[in-house]
């Protein structure tokens, strides 16, 4: 579920930069970066329980 929303707003950011709409565009690179980091810590912390 996190990575399904990271990779969204990954495609929703490169099409925002290719129409030219640059805040779009970094907001959501930075909500795609904060979901991979939060699907990170949560892949890890299952390893260990």
């Amino acid at each position: 579920m996190v990575l399904e929303l990271a990779v969204a707003f990954g495609v929703l950011a490169i099409i925002a930069a290719l129409v030219g709409q640059q805040g779009i565009a970094g907001v959501s690179m930075q909500i795609a970066k904060w979901l991979i980091i939060a699907f990170i810590v949560l892949a890890i912390v299952s390893l260990f329980l």
